[in-house]
């Protein structure tokens, strides 16, 4: 039985960079940090099919067997209202927490516009949907288990505050 943590921001934001500084600060004894992106499995797979709401529970499915015996810390822009709707969690979850991280509409210009053009996160377009999605982040901060703002922070600052919680729920 494992515990879930959900870490969840629009793009942009840090989650990658951030489960990256959590690999290397020694909380990968007790937790697997795993980003959607690292499953194996293509979006563009489920776009458009009768199956595109199954694309999360497939990567949450996927992370879970990938970490093995440690509780799971996944990063995802899922919106957490679809997670609590309609996600199904596999079964050897026994608990789920959801951190909501966000940063200012500055700073996810400057980080999506400095991404290489395959990632195609650079169109204005883009931008705009992902600062709207960051600033209902923003909006619901109250309703995360665990937010944090990580404009002004350091990736090893923001890393410390979430390994932080994570002892909290250990």
């Amino acid at each position: 039985m494992k515990k879930l943590v959900v870490l969840s921001a629009a793009c942009g934001v840090g989650k990658t960079t951030i489960k990256n500084a959590l690999n290397e600060c020694g909380i990968s004894d007790r937790w697997a940090c795993i980003d959607t992106d690292e499953v194996g499995i293509n979006w563009w797979h489920y776009a458009g099919t009768e199956n595109e709401a199954k694309f999360s529970d497939d990567c949450l499915a996927e992370a879970v067997k990938m970490s093995g015996d440690k509780d799971l810390l996944f990063t995802t822009c899922l919106n957490p209202g679809d997670f609590y709707q309609s996600i199904h969690l596999p079964q050897s979850i026994t608990s789920t927490f959801l951190i909501g991280m966000t940063c200012s509409d500055e700073e996810i210009i400057r980080r999506l516009k400095a991404r290489p053009a395959e990632r195609m996160c650079g169109s204005d377009e883009f931008i705009a949907g992902q600062i709207q999605y960051n600033n209902w982040f923003k909006k619901n901060a109250g309703k995360f288990q665990f937010y944090l703002d990580n404009t002004n922070k350091t990736v090893h600052e923001t890393a410390e505050e979430i390994a932080g919680f994570l002892k909290e729920i250990e």
